[in-house]
This record gives structure tokens, C-alpha cells and sequence, in this order.
């Protein structure tokens, strides 16, 4: 018996995967290559956007019957986390494949795959003759993983970008180990903050008042008492996921010259996710309380601060989400509402009024994204390029 020849979308996914897009220096001009390689196989116009230097926006289209009609934006981002190879069973950018199937590399999961999947229910659609409604516009972007500041939050305020006429957008989601498949109609929003504690520096023999050590704890033990609140109220109340609490986690400290010197500050770094159904003004006027009660000389930093609480409809009066819902229930799909519990790129077309879905179909996969030994099993890649092409159909004929 012969072996039985890979799926060309396999192997196309595999060959991206081994692109080494990782932070903090992504080969973005590997990954421009690739893409550039199948718009012209595909006999699709394309182009490079930049909004900084040396961070390329990729984006394919496919015209429509209708090219005056808002477009649909199947939005990907082409930068993966870094890696850690000695904890790796197989090296993170070789894209190995088991005698089971499973496809190991970093981005598997998070989101080379949907890029892919995306690529791949376009090429079918047009091989098959077949004409839609909407233009389609397929987007590759940069920096995802490190906020998208210098990706898609400044490309959406773009000339460029408001000239390709979106009018609803598809995202990732998470692959997850059931059978469910969740669905995200919006993000918590993330405020990452630093907290500087000043205080006197002095010999470490003595009881110094003004100290940036007990200020520091003060807002460690009130933040992270904060996040044990969060974390009972999830775990008691089945009908919660993640994205419907707000978590806490202290993630850098810094301070300190030498032992048997008190330091004149210390500085934590929290990385805080907010469900949106939280009035922020009043969560950023606790924090700053919190600063108050614990001294003088406390200084409040946001690294990033997005305050944008749009979440996109799920009606199913909606058109655009009852035509995913007419993908889901073609494919038997189990699919759950839910609010994303990091944050993806969605936010930022949401923030400028267009409605945004974020969803991955990789069920029955246990959730590896940023995390070692990621993977994906090449017949659940295959069946999401099958619920995509159906999807893709679906939004672009309304």
C-alpha cells in the first residue's frame, strides 16, 4: 500500500507555518513572499500597506458582483509568541506531523491555521466558479501579539483602509478541548499598567517610614485580593466563562540596588482584563483610590488602555450573524456567545463601527495557543477550511 499523498492546503499551512514570524523580530518579508506567492496563483490583485516601517499589511481581494456593497474583511495576523525549543517535543517551526495527524509548530493554532482556512475557502469558491455579492478582502497583519499598535489599531484609521469599504469583519478565536465551539462577539478590555511606589531610600538595618516596599504591597495585596474576588465569582457560577469576569495578574517587578539598601521605589506591572460590562471609569477610579490609601508618591502608568466596549450583534434578526449561524447549523456546529477573554484585533474594527466576529473552528483540540508543543490536527484544519468556504458564501451574499 502506497502512503496517502497530503492535502495541498496541508502542506501549504505547514510551509507557513515554518515561516519564523516570532517577536520580537518576525520575518514579516518571509511571510510577504508567501502571500504575494498565492494572490498570483490565485490570480488575485494585492497590496503592501505599511503604517511603520518594516511592519507590512498584507491584503488580497476578491471583487464581488456588487463592488459597491460593503465588503467583508477576513482578517488574520501573521506574527506568532516566542518560543521556548527545549520544552518543545518537536522544533516549533519545523511543522512536524505524527502518525496521528497532528501538526506541531508555533501559530498552529494561533491564527496561521485561519489564515490558511480563509485562503483556502476563497481558492475553492473561485475554482469553482462561483461569484459572490460582497468583496471579499483577505488581510494579513503585523504585531498582533504585542497589542497591534503599530498593526491594525493604526491601519484602520487609515485613508487606505477606509477605501476597501468594510462593513463586517471575521477574526480568531480559540480552539478549545470539547465539543462546543465558542463564538465572540466582543473583548475585555485591557488596561496594562505599571504602578511606580516611591519612597525614601536608607540603610536596610532600619525601620524606614516613608517605605516603597509597604506601598508596593499595599497594592499588590489589593489587587491581587481583587483577583481572588474575580476568580470565586467565575468558579461558583457555572453559567460565567472567562470573559465575563475581570482578571488580575502582576506580571514584572522592579527594584532595588543591593541588599542592605532600602530601594527608592518599586515598580508592578499588572496586566488587567475587563469585561466590558464594567464601568471603567469607576474600575480605573478604584485603582487610583487604592494609590491614595497606600501613600505618597504613588504614579499610575497605562502601557496600553483601550476603553472601547462595542460588542457586535448576535441577533438572529442580525443578517450578518444569521448567516454565520446558517454556516454553523449547515456543518452541525455546537457553537456558544462569548465575550473573548484576551484581546484580538477585532477590537480595533469594532472601535470604528464595524461589526466584528472572532472564530476559530478547532474543537475537540486542546487550548495550546501560546503555550509549548502547540498543535493542530491536519483533519480538523481540512474540516475548518469545509465550514469556512460555507461561512465565507454565506456573508458574502448578504
Amino acid at each position: 500500500m502506497g502512503i496517502t499523498p497530503e492535502d495541498p492546503a496541508v502542506t501549504l499551512f505547514r510551509e507557513y507555518v515554518r515561516i519564523e514570524s516570532v517577536q520580537p523580530n518576525p520575518d514579516y518579508e518571509g511571510c510577504i513572499r508567501f502571500l504575494s506567492a498565492q494572490a498570483e496563483i490565485l490570480d488575485l490583485p494585492y497590496q503592501v500597506l505599511e503604517c511603520v516601517a518594516g511592519k507590512p499589511i498584507f491584503i488580497m481581494t476578491w471583487v464581488g458582483t456588487e463592488p459597491d456593497l460593503p465588503t467583508v474583511m477576513l482578517n488574520s495576523h501573521t506574527d506568532v509568541v516566542p518560543v521556548f525549543p527545549e520544552h518543545w517535543t518537536h522544533p516549533p517551526f519545523s511543522a512536524f506531523k505524527d502518525k496521528e495527524g497532528n501538526i506541531y509548530g508555533r501559530g498552529t493554532q494561533d491564527m496561521k491555521c485561519v489564515g490558511i482556512q480563509h485562503l483556502e475557502a476563497v481558492r475553492r469558491l473561485k475554482n469553482s466558479g462561483k461569484r459572490l455579492k460582497r468583496t471579499l478582502h483577505l488581510s494579513f497583519v503585523p504585531d498582533e501579539e504585542i497589542g497591534g499598535l503599530d498593526g491594525m489599531m493604526k491601519f484602520v484609521h487609515t485613508q487606505e483602509f477606509k477605501k476597501l469599504n468594510v462593513g463586517f469583519g471575521l477574526d480568531e478565536g480559540i480552539a478549545v478541548p470539547g465539543d462546543t465551539i465558542p463564538v465572540y462577539f466582543g473583548e475585555r478590555n485591557v488596561f496594562w499598567i505599571q504602578i511606580t511606589c516611591n519612597g525614601s531610600p536608607g540603610h536596610g538595618s532600619r525601620f524606614l517610614e516613608n517605605n516603597a516596599a509597604i506601598k508596593a504591597q499595599y497594592m499588590i495585596n489589593k489587587l491581587l485580593g481583587f483577583r481572588a474576588k474575580e476568580k470565586a465569582r467565575l468558579e461558583s457560577d457555572p453559567s460565567l466563562t472567562l470573559g465575563d469576569v475581570t482578571t488580575v495578574n502582576l506580571n514584572i517587578m522592579k527594584g532595588g540596588v543591593q541588599t542592605n539598601v532600602v530601594p527608592d521605589k518599586f515598580d508592578l506591572t499588572f496586566d488587567i482584563r475587563i469585561t466590558p460590562t464594567t464601568k471603567l471609569q469607576e474600575f480605573e477610579k478604584m485603582i487610583r483610590d487604592w494609590m491614595a490609601e497606600a501613600g505618597e508618591g504613588l504614579e499610575l502608568t497605562f502601557i496600553q488602555k483601550f476603553t472601547d466596549q462595542t460588542m457586535t450583534s448576535t441577533s438572529p434578526e442580525d443578517p450578518w450573524f444569521s448567516a454565520l449561524t446558517a454556516g454553523f447549523d449547515k456543518h452541525n456546529l455546537k457553537t456558544k456567545n462569548e465575550i473573548f477573554p484576551a484581546g484580538t484585533d477585532s477590537r480595533y474594527l469594532r472601535e470604528v463601527g464595524i461589526p466584528a466576529i472572532g472564530f476559530s473552528p478547532m474543537p475537540n483540540t486542546p487550548t495550546l495557543l501560546h503555550d509549548h508543543n502547540e498543535f493542530l490536527n491536519e483533519t480538523i484544519f481540512l474540516k475548518g477550511i469545509d465550514i469556512f468556504t460555507d461561512i465565507i458564501q454565506n456573508v458574502a451574499n448578504v
